[in-house]
């Protein structure tokens, strides 16, 4: 049998890590056995447990490992991480070291130093002059670049319950269903974004074109007025189908108000990208008058900065979607730091690419009346995030109500 010694601290029993660590020994075909467990005696004390894993093969033994290591455990011989060189531009070395989204450090030269961003699917690239460790994407690689690889000399610091109780993350279940009471944890998600802008925080709206399809756009024009909303992504869609809804009063051709299929209707959403291309931007048309009213509007008086990634299934697009699907992604990736709360709505695909892109400590809030959709974003099991499944009309609605209150 082959053995390597693991520690565990922080609050390892009420964030249910110590038991996930076990049950990942056993499920990868090892063994344990605890040597030391400190139990903190109240709330705020952390917990240790010295633990000693056991396998029949390095190879399983390794693995178990690197699993552990995602849930925080040290191994307690400490070693510097291995590094390599890419072999090509936008490739990595074999056994890279693949990331995700929690706190990271490597040991480099006996000293711990920070990976950052924190971004999951990733690979580490280490500047030793610089003594600095990225997280970078494949087309960010260039050959020579020194990589991670392996798993010796990572620490993986998960993100934990925290013990003041005090916010809608800490006493909800992870999804709340269609048939459950909702205004209660609309009232909290409320208090928590007003938390979020008070101490200063920075709070992403990644919104679809649902929001102006169940006539929910005077609401969410209400929060980026109110300060609510620092940050905005999306696509083409919801972009257009907003500005189609201020021109003239429709989306993809519906009367809003009547529910009615307008007179040539069809052609609104062509003549409403006509109108911002000739206006030049969304920008251009919002400072010319032409564009008075609508989410993108209230975006562009308010000084609220938008990404909008476009698509294969986009007409036009408007001006300001960018069509590079990489360099989309870079400047979400940009923006997104200082992001301390995210409200994800009616978007399953630009919500669960964003989500790829922020850290594990950020609260994320999904919100579709697609209860699959809550579940992709949620089934992580991260404390910092809650989903409701839930129309978003009567959603935004009761939630600007809690907040003028």
């Amino acid at each position: 049998m082959f053995s390597e010694t693991v520690i565990l601290r922080g609050h390892i029993i009420d964030s249910l890590i110590l038991p996930k660590v076990l049950d990942q020994i056993l499920t990868q075909g090892g063994d344990f056995k605890i040597g030391e467990i400190k139990i903190g005696q109240n709330r705020v004390d952390q917990s240790y447990a010295r633990i000693e894993v056991s396998a029949k093969t390095h190879a399983v033994l390794d693995e178990i490992v690197l699993r552990l290591r995602q849930h925080g455990a040290e191994v307690l011989e400490k070693a510097d991480v291995q590094l390599a060189p890419a072999p090509a531009d936008g490739v990595f070395p074999k056994d890279f070291y693949v990331t995700t989204n929690q706190q990271t450090f490597i040991t480099l030269e006996g000293a711990e130093i920070e990976v950052r961003p924190a971004l999951m699917d990733c690979a580490v690239t280490v500047d030793r002059e610089a003594r600095r460790a990225t997280a970078k994407k494949f087309h960010e690689v260039r050959r020579g670049m020194e990589i991670v690889v392996g798993h010796q000399g990572i620490k993986v610091v998960p993100v934990q319950r925290s013990t003041s109780r005090t916010d809608v993350f800490e006493f909800m279940s992870t999804s709340i269903a269609l048939e459950k009471p909702k205004s209660g944890v609309i009232r909290e998600m409320a208090t928590e974004l007003k938390r979020a802008r008070d101490v200063g925080g920075k709070i992403l709206v990644v919104a679809g074109p649902a929001v102006v399809h169940t006539g929910a756009v005077p609401h969410l024009e209400k929060l980026i007025e109110w300060g609510y909303i620092d940050l905005l992504f999306g696509g083409n869609a919801i972009a257009l189908h907003d500005i189609e809804n201020a021109l003239f009063g429709t989306s993809l051709g519906i009367n809003l108000e009547r529910g009615s299929l307008a007179e040539r209707g069809h052609e609104n959403q062509m003549r409403a990208i006509n109108v911002i291309r000739e206006a030049g931007s969304i920008s251009r048309a919002v400072e010319t008058g032409t564009l008075k009213s609508g989410i993108m509007s209230a975006c562009v008086r308010h000084g609220v900065e938008f990404i909008l990634a476009g698509s294969i299934r986009d007409d036009g697009p408007l001006p300001e979607v960018i069509t590079d699907t990489l360099a989309a992604q870079d400047a979400m990736r940009e923006k997104i730091t200082g992001v301390t709360t995210a409200l994800m709505m009616g978007t399953m695909l630009h919500s669960m690419a964003v989500a790829n892109l922020l850290p594990a400590t950020v609260k994320t809030l999904c919100i579709d009346v697609n209860p699959a959709a809550v579940s992709k974003l949620t089934e992580r099991g991260s404390f910092q995030s809650l989903g409701l499944v839930s129309d978003l009309e009567p959603f935004l609605r009761e939630l600007t109500v809690a907040l003028a209150r």
